[in-house]
């Protein structure tokens, strides 16, 4: 939330019990090339929010374009489509 953005969106997401409160949480861009780990490892299980500030993995300021969130926890996977605009 907000989509699309400019230049910072939050990401609200829980993670289950029976996750063991492992996760990972990825961008891609349109071409499906991996561009920011935003979380990778453990977190107690509950609601969270991490920001993404719209950069690659380097610091680098991404171009406007599609990007997807890839949220991963036990056998749950959910991916979201989100605007970048600038």
């Amino acid at each position: 939330y907000p989509n699309p953005f400019n230049p910072e969106t939050r990401i609200r997401f829980d993670i289950p019990a029976q996750a063991g409160g492992r996760m990972e949480l990825t961008i891609y861009n349109s071409l499906g090339m991996k561009v920011r780990t935003l979380a990778d490892g453990r977190l107690a299980p509950g609601r969270h929010l991490l920001v993404w500030d719209g950069r690659n993995d380097r610091g680098d300021q991404l171009a406007s374009g599609i990007y997807f969130l890839r949220f991963q926890a036990a056998a749950f996977t959910q991916i979201r489509k989100m605007l970048l605009v600038r």
